[in-house]
C-alpha cells in the first residue's frame, strides 16, 4: 500500500512541533508494512489551496496512492465543505482515508458507514440552511419587501440595440 501522510501545523516549528503528528503516522505505516510519503507544511487550515496539499492531490489524481492518512481530521481542513470535497475526490480515485486519532478509517466497512453518515449529516445541514433562507425570504415578501434590482432612471430610457443582438439578427 502506498500512503500519503499529510501533516499540517498552523504555526512554525517552535510553537507546534510536527513530530506530534508524524511519529504516530509513521509508526502505523511501519506496523502495517506500508510505504509512505510525508507531505508536511505550516499553513492555515482555512485555506483550501496549500502547496503541499496541492502536491498531494496532484499525485492522488495520478493514482499514486492507495490511502491518505492524517493525525486528526482538522489537520486536513477546517471547513466541512472542503473536507467533503476532498473525501469525494478520494472516493472517486479509490483512495481510502484514515484519521488516526479519531478512528475514521474508510479501509474498513465500519469506516465506510461512518463516511456515509457524515455525508448524510452534511446534506441534512445544507437542506436546513436552505429551508431557513427560504422562510426568511417568504417573511420579507409578506412584509412588502420587493426582491430584485429597483427600477431606476436608467431603466426608463430605450436601450440601444447593438453588439450581440445585431450579430444574432444578421445570422438569421
Amino acid at each position: 500500500m502506498n500512503v500519503a501522510l499529510y501533516i499540517r501545523n498552523s504555526t512554525d516549528e517552535e510553537r507546534q512541533n510536527p513530530k506530534t503528528q508524524i511519529e504516530p503516522l509513521v509508526q502505523r505505516c511501519e506496523r502495517e508494512k506500508w510505504t509512505y510519503i510525508v507531505f508536511q507544511e505550516f499553513a492555515s487550515g482555512s485555506k483550501e489551496s496549500r502547496p503541499e496539499l496541492d502536491k498531494m492531490m496532484t499525485r492522488i489524481r495520478n493514482k499514486e496512492f492507495d490511502i491518505v492518512m492524517v493525525w486528526r481530521l482538522d489537520r486536513l481542513g477546517r471547513s466541512l465543505k472542503h473536507l467533503l470535497q476532498l473525501m469525494e475526490e478520494f472516493k472517486k480515485k479509490d483512495v481510502k482515508f484514515i484519521s488516526l486519532t479519531e478512528g475514521f478509517d474508510t479501509t474498513t466497512i465500519q469506516g465506510e458507514l461512518f463516511f456515509s453518515l457524515v455525508g448524510a449529516f452534511a446534506q441534512f445541514e445544507r437542506a436546513l440552511i436552505r429551508e431557513r433562507i427560504l422562510a426568511g425570504k417568504k417573511r420579507k415578501i409578506n412584509e412588502g419587501f420587493k426582491w430584485g434590482r429597483p427600477k431606476g432612471s436608467h431603466d426608463k430610457k430605450v436601450r440601444r440595440k447593438s453588439g450581440y443582438l445585431l450579430r444574432w439578427n444578421n445570422t438569421k
